[in-house]
């Protein structure tokens, strides 16, 4: 055996190693209890996942140890989304190392196929190529490279109960608009080039675009996370993939769309605010054309899509920050009480960071006319 040769036994086995040492943590957690669910096992699992993913895999490495059916295992006994589609990709990536051979001889290797394709075995997703997590973009979904080729409108449609955007992908807003047909054009901004017009709808003056609230730091980072709708009993995972994806343009997908752990940090005025879905669901504040919520709603109606929810939705935002909006004008009295400026952060960041998310920011002008209605 040659030097090199010997290396790269000695490179591999030490890869082999490496992934039994892997499925040996990975069997403690999963037995430790029945779902993984505590912070601690919940971080440690997610690393041992990513360690995998950076493994240059083989068959020979994935048949000795056997690490597929210990990830699946991990899978079924998680109720964490982030474990789940984690461990999902790896075994859909692992099973393109599987010989068809192999695939069609082993009983072993055909259940882990069906393992592989468990709650994922829409043809439309699962032809296309394999995403990673690394890309931080919205790969997942199919685009567009034909400039004769019509882009698919995303079908909502769950399969097993998962439902992944299944529509092509496009970067500008007007391709998006076309590709699911809304009709309504885009908002123009007002003469002080802030407010945003909606001709059809005079009472609805936000003054954030879609864009300009997910690229300011909001949600927690955590708005389009993957979820499980009560109101649709779908889960649902990479919606953003639905957006135009130069409203997406620089960020950290990973860290500012869908992260599955809400951080203040990356808020604007680096406060927590927000009920939980399940709140507004059990509520009944969400509807099923929108199981998101508000925040999804507006994304589709900026675009031009209007729906029978409309009134309801803009209503709740008149609610919140209309010219009698509670929080707008629980922030300007909290100003005008402190003598402070309007743009003042440290007044109220908590409401300021509510009120983005319901497209919002207090303007000088907004502030001055309602604080001469105000004793202080």
């Amino acid at each position: 055996m040659s030097h090199l040769d010997y290396k790269k036994k000695a490179k591999k086995d030490l890869k082999k190693e490496e992934v039994f040492i892997i499925r040996q943590k990975l069997e403690k957690i999963t037995k430790s209890g029945e779902q993984v669910t505590i912070d601690g096992e919940h971080g440690q699992a997610l690393d041992l996942l990513e360690r995998l993913g950076d493994i240059a895999m083989n068959f020979a490495i994935l048949k000795e140890t056997m690490i597929g059916f210990t990830v699946h295992a991990l899978k079924k006994s998680s109720s964490d989304e982030e474990i789940i589609l984690k461990s999902k990709t790896l075994i859909k990536t692992w099973k393109k190392l599987v010989p068809a051979k192999e695939d069609t001889r082993d009983k072993k290797e055909t259940s882990d196929k069906k393992v592989t394709s468990d709650k994922t075995n829409d043809k439309s997703t699962s032809d296309k190529k394999d995403t990673s997590d690394k890309k931080e973009s919205s790969s997942s979904s199919p685009k567009s490279k034909d400039s004769n080729e019509k882009p698919r409108k995303g079908t909502f449609k769950g399969n097993n109960g998962f439902y992944e955007y299944d529509g092509t992908a496009l970067f500008e807003d007007e391709q998006c608009r076309k590709r699911d047909g809304y009709t309504e054009k885009l908002p123009k901004r007002n003469t002080d080039g802030v407010t945003l017009i909606f001709s059809d709808a005079e009472e609805f003056r936000p003054n954030m675009t879609p864009k300009e609230v997910l690229q300011a730091g909001s949600f927690g980072g955590t708005y389009f996370r993957p979820i499980k709708s009560s109101v649709t009993n779908l889960k649902y995972n990479k919606m953003w993939d639905e957006l135009p994806q130069n409203w997406l343009e620089g960020i950290s997908v990973k860290r500012l769309i869908s992260s599955t752990h809400y951080d203040e940090k990356v808020n604007t005025y680096k406060a927590k605010c927000g009920g939980s879905l399940e709140m507004w669901e059990t509520s009944g504040w969400i509807d099923k054309i929108d199981p998101y919520g508000w925040f999804m709603w507006y994304c589709r109606f900026y675009l031009g899509r209007r729906s029978r929810d409309d009134e309801r939705q803009i209503g709740r935002w008149k609610n919140c920050t209309g010219p009698k909006g509670r929080w707008k004008n629980n922030l300007i009295g909290k100003i005008a009480k402190a003598g402070v400026k309007y743009n003042n952060s440290a007044i109220s960041p908590v409401i300021r960071q509510t009120l983005q998310h319901w497209a919002y920011k207090l303007t000088e002008k907004d502030y001055l006319e309602r604080k001469k209605q105000i004793k202080t």
